[in-house]
């Protein structure tokens, strides 16, 4: 049994029961091209257990330009599957994805669970025979700080606050994308932190971890503080997922079927030891609350319910605009320092080759 009471899967069953709800839901789609799994289940043993506060992620290409809302996250026999959808244009040819640091390591490992034409299985194995090419590595690093300095960058101040806070923590945050894309590592979304410390200290580079800490305004905070924060955040999102009305792109990530994740899946890495490595999602969760309470909750629960999240921005420093603009100035003026250590990750990394 998992740690929230449900029966342990292991991932080639998840892999199956995604593979078969493709088959059953997907592939009659307008446009439908084929299928394949996304994230951190292509990193896993077929044998391992998928822990439980995981989704399988995956990833449905159209034909189309403008595809349509993703569906989600949707249970199915056990598994949470998350899913996407992807316009065929950017699958076109194999450079094309070796570029990208958030897809190419989807093509890395044999992921695909559908493919009436085949096209998506020779993608997949060019893919994975050039992943490794320096080249495409350090593309992979600056794509992920080109998405970094995009988000930033992307600062509006007349926009509702916490939009602006959510970009600001994904411009922090995808530095360490900037060093696992170096690492050869799958770029995790929510464990992105507790990933980076483990890749850093094996290069040794731990000494360089807290500068990230620092960066996100956690290096500080304590367990119990992290646990004062999560509490908070855990009344807020049950009044979120009940209160949304308008279309919302997270809106499944604030829901029943997400709260094992967003909740429990923080409460473990705070448990674990790891209560840092918790609060760039934390943090992120958290504002897309707000979101959806400034849009459809009444103005006395939106009002009720702010005050925990302006305190957890205020042990970030990111408490006000003013302070974002200051944060997004620091992170422009660290990037070289991420730039270098991911350089000298790729220079030591045996497995990349020329």
């Amino acid at each position: 049994m998992t740690k929230q009471g449900k029966p342990a899967m292991l991932v080639r069953q998840a892999k199956e029961i995604a593979r078969q709800w493709v088959t059953a839901e997907a592939a009659a789609l307008p446009c439908f091209c084929g299928a394949f799994l996304h994230g951190s289940i292509n990193e896993l043993p077929d044998d391992a257990v998928l822990p439980g506060t995981s989704d399988v992620d995956i990833v449905i290409v159209l034909d189309t330009a403008e595809p349509p809302a993703k569906p989600g996250k949707l249970p199915d026999r056990g598994a949470l599957l998350e899913v996407s959808y992807l316009p065929l244009d950017q699958l076109r040819d194999a450079e094309q994805v070796l570029g990208v640091s958030h897809l190419a390591g989807s093509f890395r490992t044999p992921g695909i669970l559908l493919d009436p034409s085949g096209a998506l299985t020779q993608l997949q194995a060019a893919v994975a025979s050039n992943f490794a090419r320096r080249k495409w590595v350090v593309r992979r690093c600056e794509h992920a700080q080109e998405k970094a300095l995009a988000s930033l960058r992307a600062l509006d101040e007349p926009a509702p606050f916490p939009e602006q806070a959510i970009k600001v923590l994904f411009g922090t945050g995808l530095t360490t994308h900037v060093l696992l894309a170096a690492g050869l590592k799958n770029l995790t979304v929510r464990k992105r932190y507790l990933a980076a410390r483990e890749l850093l200290a094996a290069y040794g580079y731990a000494d360089f971890y807290p500068a990230l800490l620092e960066l996100l305004g956690c290096s500080r905070m304590t367990r119990a503080r992290c646990e004062h924060h999560l509490a908070r955040l855990a009344q807020v999102f049950d009044a979120a997922k009940s209160a949304i009305r308008t279309p919302f792109f997270f809106a499944s990530d604030l829901s029943d079927r997400a709260r094992p994740i967003a909740i429990d899946g923080s409460r473990e890495l705070i448990e674990t030891g790891s209560h840092r490595e918790a609060v760039f999602w934390l943090a992120v969760t958290y504002s897309r609350c707000q979101i959806v309470l400034a849009r459809d909750a009444p103005a006395g629960v939106q009002e009720q319910l702010q005050p925990g999240y302006r305190e957890l921005l205020g042990d970030l420093g990111m408490g006000s605009m003013a302070d974002l603009q200051q944060r997004r100035r620091q992170v422009e003026a660290f990037l070289p320092r991420v730039w270098q250590v991911a350089q000298s990750i790729i220079a030591a990394n045996p497995e990349i080759e020329e």
